[in-house]
C-alpha cells in the first residue's frame, strides 16, 4: 500500500472526525499529523505527531509544515480562523505542500457583508431584504442611528442583527429570539457596530437546512443535507451555539423538504460557483469545501441565511463516517482537480453534543441542573468507548473541547465530545447517538434532549406545509 503523510489542522470534533475518517483508510497507509488547538485525546492516540497551537496562528502552522514538507503529501484544515487567515496561500506558497482548504480570497466567510452583495450580483431572490451599516460612510454616530431607525420601523423590527465578521461582538441577535424591545435591539446592534459593519436584514420564517459541497476547483460535489440544531435549549430555546447536534435522513434529502426543494439547493450553489469560476484564479482557490450553505426554506422558495467556507459543525459529522469513498482519495483528487463524484452509504445519522454548564449561558438558566459534585471532575469515556465496540461502527465518539492531562480527560469551555449514531432510519441512529451520550459519564456535562426528536422533525413538517399554504 502506498504511504500518505497527512496533516490535519484541527479545532474540534469535526477533525476528530476527519482524523477518524483517514485513519480507516484502505487504500493508503496513512501517517497522520495534527496541529491542535488542545490536548484533544482521540486525535494524540491516532497521529504519528501531535502539537497544540492553542491560537492557532497561521505562521507558527507553517512552520510546522516547512519542518515536515518532506514527508506531508497534503494537509486538511476544519477550522474557519486560519482559513479567513489565508493559511493555504501562506503554506502552499512557503513549502510547496497543498492545502485543502480555500484560499484567502475565496473564504466567503470572512464577511457577510460581502457575501450580501454577492448574492444580490449573481442570486438576488436568495437574499432577504437588508442594509448595511458601515460607521465611516455616516458624517456622524446619529445620521447612522436616523437611517438604521427608518430600516426598523420600515421592517416593523422583524429584523436579524449581524455583524460582518465572524464571532465579532455579540454575535447575531434576531427580533422574538434574542431581544423583545427596540432598546435591547439597538444595544446590540451597537456593540457589534464596534467591531466594524453591521448587517440589519429582515427576519424570514421557515425551516433551516444545512448544504455542504465538496469542491476540487472544476466541480461541486453536493453532499447529502443535514439539519443542525443551532439553539442551546430543548424546543430551540436559549442562546445560539455552534450546533448542539443535527440530523441526516437515508435520502439526500431532510423528512420537511421536497426532492424539488433538494434540486433548487443544488442550482443555487451551482450559481455562486459558476459565478464566482469566472475569476482567474478560482479554480485554484476554491478548492475544498468552499460552499456550506445555511438555507431557510420559506413560503417564496430558499433563502440564504449565510454561506461559510468549512465543513460545518456538527454537520459533517453526519457525513464523514459513511463516506462509502475513501476520504484520503477524495482529499487526492481535490488537489489534482478529478473529484467527479462522492459516495455516501444510504443510512440515517445523528449527532449530540455533551457540553459544560458554561456553554449555551446553562449554568445561568438553570443552576439547580448543574451536577456540582462533577464541577472540575474529569469525564469518563471507558463506558462509551465500550459500546462503540458494541455497536460496531454504528456508534462514533468524538472528543472537542477537551484537555488529556496526566490523571484524565477534562471539559474546557466549549462544546465537549459528541456522539454520532448511524442506522437505517433517524429513530434508531437517534437512540444509538443517546446510548453513546448517556454512557459519557463526569465533567458535569448536560445536552440537549430533543435533537432529531420525532416531535420536533414532525413540527417542522407542519411548519413547512403551513408556510406552503397545505
Amino acid at each position: 500500500m502506498e504511504k500518505l503523510g497527512v496533516l490535519v489542522v484541527s479545532y474540534g470534533a469535526r477533525e476528530a472526525a476527519m482524523v477518524d475518517a483517514l485513519s480507516k483508510s484502505t487504500n493508503y497507509l496513512i501517517d497522520i499529523y495534527v496541529v491542535d488547538k488542545q490536548r484533544n485525546p482521540f486525535n494524540i492516540k491516532k497521529s504519528v505527531e501531535h502539537v497544540v497551537i492553542p491560537d492557532l496562528n497561521v505562521n507558527e502552522i507553517c512552520k510546522f509544515v516547512n519542518k515536515r514538507r518532506d514527508k506531508l503529501n497534503f494537509v486538511v484544515v476544519g477550522p474557519e480562523k486560519p482559513i479567513i487567515e489565508g493559511l493555504r496561500d501562506l503554506v502552499e506558497k512557503e513549502t510547496g505542500v497543498p492545502v485543502i482548504c480555500p484560499t484567502k480570497r475565496y473564504a466567503l466567510e470572512g464577511s457577510k457583508a460581502e457575501q450580501r452583495l454577492l448574492l444580490q450580483k449573481i442570486l438576488p431572490e436568495a437574499n432577504p431584504r437588508f442594509k448595511i451599516f458601515d460607521q465611516s460612510l455616516y458624517e456622524n454616530l446619529d445620521a447612522l442611528k436616523r437611517e438604521l431607525v427608518n430600516w426598523l420601523d420600515e421592517l416593523n423590527n422583524q429584523v436579524a442583527v449581524k455583524p460582518d465578521k465572524p464571532a465579532a461582538g455579540k454575535g447575531v441577535g434576531v427580533w422574538g429570539d434574542h431581544f423583545t424591545t427596540r432598546e435591547d435591539l439597538l444595544k446590540h446592534f451597537f456593540e457589534n457596530l464596534k467591531y466594524g459593519k453591521v448587517i440589519v436584514e429582515e427576519k424570514v420564517e421557515g425551516e433551516e437546512s444545512s448544504f455542504q459541497a465538496f469542491c476540487d476547483g472544476k466541480h461541486l460535489i453536493p453532499l447529502p443535507d443535514t439539519r443542525d440544531y443551532k439553539r442551546a435549549f430543548d424546543e430551540d430555546k436559549g442562546p445560539n451555539t455552534g450546533g448542539m447536534g443535527s440530523y441526516k435522513d437515508v435520502e439526500d434529502n431532510l423528512p420537511f423538504l421536497t426532492p424539488k426543494d433538494r434540486e433548487k439547493e443544488v442550482e443555487m450553489a451551482e450559481r455562486i460557483f459558476n459565478e464566482l469560476r469566472k475569476s482567474q484564479d478560482a479554480e485554484h482557490g476554491l478548492k475544498g469545501m468552499p460552499f456550506y450553505i445555511a438555507f431557510i426554506h420559506t413560503k417564496y422558495g430558499p433563502k440564504i441565511l449565510e454561506i461559510n467556507s468549512r465543513p460545518g459543525d456538527p454537520e459533517i459529522q453526519n457525513i464523514l463516517p459513511i463516506l462509502k469513498d475513501d476520504f484520503a482519495e477524495i482529499c487526492l483528487k481535490i488537489i489534482d482537480g478529478s473529484l467527479n463524484k462522492i459516495d455516501v452509504e444510504k443510512k440515517a445519522s445523528v449527532v449530540v453534543y455533551k457540553v459544560p454548564p458554561s456553554y449555551g449561558n446553562f449554568a445561568e438558566t438553570y443552576p439547580n441542573l448543574v451536577n456540582k459534585e462533577e464541577l472540575g471532575k474529569p469525564i469518563d469515556l471507558k463506558e462509551a468507548e465500550e459500546l462503540a465496540k458494541v455497536y460496531d461502527g454504528q456508534l462514533k465518539i468524538y472528543p472537542a473541547s477537551v484537555e488529556q492531562r496526566e490523571d484524565g480527560i477534562y471539559p474546557l469551555k466549549s462544546r465537549a465530545i459528541c456522539t454520532v449514531g448511524i442506522a437505517d432510519n433517524i429513530e434508531e441512529a437517534r437512540e444509538i447517538a443517546y446510548k453513546g451520550i448517556n454512557a459519557i459519564k463526569g465533567g458535569s456535562l448536560w445536552f440537549r434532549k430533543d435533537i432529531a426528536s420525532k416531535d420536533h422533525i414532525e413540527r417542522s413538517i407542519q411548519h413547512m406545509k403551513k408556510l406552503r399554504g397545505y
